[in-house]
């Protein structure tokens, strides 16, 4: 089944995401965040850290419940859905962390890991079963042979293994969706391709769908090419598109300057290459956002009076592309 033909699996539906810094202040994470993705699809949501992408991915697994909007999977909102919906819901969406090292028990050893959700979810009748079903996710995930492995602790394990240990557990429930959040960034360059390789031959062999977050352009578009790609600046989504028309044809000045600041694989095409210079290279805090586009105080557009003055909208720019500035609903925006 093509993207173009699948339903829509996981969306969110203007949220907004805030959490008290003191007794009177509260910090504005996540401002009328809209996203969803489809069975089997990759939607990379990148940006600078900071920007709320792992609060977005949060919301999206179930792990926080946004002060408004909605968090919909397969049409129905889970925070207000019956039990028996929001169980397949938790159950159909999991999420890999980004620290392989904490985001999994060091007093246990890699079967007890995997086959504690096994029997908790009666997916494994008895430790005999649940015992087998551990091996095959070992293998899903090329920890082979699996018997090296099975009675390992997590440090005895190296970074890569230990986030295949990771990846095995969220398939354990046999999801249909999964949050990845930075899940390779803490992996040496030559293991990464390897992990991300893993991550696509699960979804054409199980169908799985992506929220792949990242701060890496180059990682994203390396994923998600036949998917899409979701640009995030303070709390906005400013960007949304197929990956090929956000990488070549980016519409929102910070998409580019990002973009510009990326290395080609020729020397020779990163001195060359045409860098975005920004007014400031200091990021806003959540704490004073600027008004009107965020992206003001830094972007090299910027014209007063228009751009400082009201919240540009997500609107469709060309080719599935929507973005969210005032000067590319003027088509002041060079090609």
């Amino acid at each position: 089944m093509s993207t173009q033909e699948a339903q829509e699996l996981l969306s969110l539906h203007h949220v907004v995401m805030e959490f008290k810094v003191s007794r009177r202040a509260t910090v504005r994470v996540l401002d009328d965040v809209s996203f969803s993705v489809k069975e089997g699809e990759i939607l990379c949501l990148v940006g600078e850290s900071g920007c709320g992408k792992t609060t977005s991915g949060k919301i999206a697994a179930g792990l926080l419940q946004p002060t408004s909007g909605e968090v919909r999977f397969r049409g129905q909102n889970v925070w207000t859905a019956d039990k028996a919906t929001f169980r397949q819901y938790r159950r159909g969406v999991q999420i890999i962390h980004q620290d392989p090292y904490a985001s999994l028990n060091p007093t246990q050893r890699v079967e007890d890991i995997l086959s504690a959700p096994l029997l908790r979810h009666k997916i494994a009748r008895n430790r005999r079963e649940a015992h087998q079903q551990v091996l095959d996710l070992l293998r899903t995930v090329d920890l082979t042979p699996p018997e090296d492995f099975i009675k390992k602790y997590p440090h005895q394990l190296s970074g890569g293994q230990r986030q295949r240990v990771s990846i095995a557990r969220a398939l354990t429930l046999r999801p249909q969706f999964l949050v990845a959040d930075e899940a390779v960034s803490m992996l040496d360059v030559s293991i990464r391709v390897s992990l991300l390789q893993l991550l696509e031959r699960l979804r054409d062999q199980m169908g799985v769908a992506y929220l792949f977050i990242t701060h890496d352009l180059a990682v994203a578009k390396y994923f998600a090419w036949e998917g899409r790609i979701a640009v995030m600046y303070l709390g906005r989504i400013v960007e949304i598109g197929p990956t090929p028309q956000i990488i070549n044809n980016p519409q929102h000045p910070y998409t580019r300057a990002l973009l510009s600041a990326l290395p080609e694989a020729d020397p020779k095409a990163t001195r060359s290459k045409q860098r975005v210079h920004l007014r400031s290279l200091d990021v806003p805090s959540l704490l004073n956002v600027p008004r009107g586009c965020s992206f003001h105080p830094r972007c090299p557009l910027f014209e007063e009076g228009l751009c400082d003055g009201k919240v540009p909208e997500l609107h469709a720019a060309s080719n599935g592309v929507q973005v969210a500035c005032h000067l590319n609903e003027n088509e002041k925006v060079a090609a």
